[in-house]
């Protein structure tokens, strides 16, 4: 009977640090932008180097 209530407690324990850890991330504005990671694979990458105007394909 004495496991459960240290298996208890230290559910406890973790539950409450993860709550302060999801306070803390809210307060210091990591769930902001909501909406840019989700489109964010739909935009292009920009090229590295712009190739001359010589060796362009047409």
């Amino acid at each position: 009977m004495k496991i459960m209530f240290l298996l208890i407690g230290c559910s406890l324990v973790l539950a409450l640090g993860f709550l302060g850890l999801f306070i803390w991330s809210v307060r210091s504005g990591q769930m902001e932008d909501d909406y840019t990671p989700s489109v964010r694979i739909l935009f292009d990458d920009k090229p590295l180097a712009e190739e001359p105007v010589e060796t362009q394909k047409k």
